[in-house]
């Protein structure tokens, strides 16, 4: 059983500050690329209404290039409150994007200097600032004092087990003036394998003045309580938790704020979830917005006889009446009498 000990229950009860700007929840959507776009945060905000809510990474020196703001730049002005992270390796390009970001509404600016994906790090950007702490520095010393919201940062424990600088550099960041840092407790050469080292997070809070968050294998109540009495952070970031699942942030809000768990949803109401996203997706973008939803919709289709078949036939819908057929005749199904039970291969298929 769940339990909040008075000591987390105290120091969950109050807002988030970080510099001057207040969040009335100590639970964060990550910024996840492909996937947060504002569709996916409308979903998340739902059942959070208070939480932080980051876009998808925007290239700064994309955005030095082009006239008009990306679409995954977008936010909605009654979204709030909502982060735009922004990732390259250049001062000047990023100071420049910060600008643009609080002109479009952004209630602080987050730095990537966490994403370990080759196309980002061979750049420079991402978990590779880990390897440039003085080009990091001058990153944050930049962007703030290009803009008048807080600055703050995302990153990981370091390159790999032989280089977890964290420590040094979660204090370069703090002194160069980022009013908050977001650490996955993983070294960029673990991507997402093997288990968040939390204890580093831990160490992290130790030596800074300023609001850590905790991120990294956050995908239940349960963990995100374990990982805030491990750590002693001020909050919880999830991330990989919420595919499929939009429902997480706000489960754990709830409880963090009243100690009550949530009933979780049922496969029936996962899929009619399922369907809304598909719609908003193709409202929003259009056929474009059908095909990213295919991956969406895989990762609600979970929890059911069939489920596996499904997943493979949502993977390849190419409109918008196909996706609604299969999770229709799915949810019938669900209505006439399958219970819930574990997954098989069994045969799922229209007729």
């Amino acid at each position: 059983m769940v339990t909040l000990s008075p000591s987390l229950k105290a120091r969950v009860s109050t807002p988030l500050k970080i510099g001057d700007f207040e969040v009335k929840s100590r639970v964060l959507q990550s910024p996840l690329s492909g996937v947060t776009d504002m569709v996916f945060r409308r979903l998340v905000r739902r059942y959070a209404p208070e939480s932080m809510m980051y876009t998808e990474m925007v290239n700064a020196t994309g955005l030095h290039y082009v006239k008009n703001l990306p679409k995954i730049m977008e936010v909605d002005p009654n979204e709030r409150p909502i982060s735009i992270q922004l990732f390259d390796c250049r001062p000047d390009f990023l100071a420049e994007a910060a600008v643009k970001a609080v002109a479009e509404g952004a209630d602080t600016v987050d730095i990537n200097m966490g994403c370990p994906v080759n196309k980002i790090t061979k750049n420079g950007g991402g978990s590779s600032l880990l390897r440039q702490p003085e080009v990091a520095e001058a990153i944050v010393r930049e962007v703030v004092k290009s803009v008048d919201v807080p600055v703050t940062v995302k990153t990981r424990i370091g390159w790999n087990d032989r280089e977890i600088i964290i420590l040094d550099f979660a204090k370069r960041m703090q002194d160069a003036g980022a009013k908050m840092i977001t650490v996955h407790g993983r070294t960029r050469a673990q991507g997402y394998n093997g288990n968040a080292r939390w204890e580093w997070i831990a160490r992290v809070k130790e030596v800074l003045s300023i609001p850590v968050i905790a991120n990294g294998d956050i995908f239940s109540v349960e963990a995100a309580v374990k990982c805030l009495e491990q750590t002693g952070a001020d909050g919880v970031m999830c991330s990989r938790g919420t595919l499929g699942y939009p429902f997480l942030v706000g489960e754990i809000d709830h409880f963090l704020k009243t100690g009550e768990i949530l009933l979780p949803p049922t496969p029936i109401q996962r899929l009619e979830c399922a369907r809304e996203h598909l719609q908003a997706l193709w409202e929003y973008k259009g056929d474009r917005g059908v095909r990213q939803a295919r991956k969406h919709m895989t990762w609600y289709a979970k929890g059911f006889v069939g489920a596996a078949d499904l997943r493979g036939q949502l993977s390849m819908v190419n409109t918008v009446h196909q996706g609604f057929e299969l999770i229709d005749y799915a949810i019938a199904q669900l209505v006439n009498g399958y219970e819930p039970e574990e997954e098989t291969e069994s045969s799922f298929a229209l007729v």
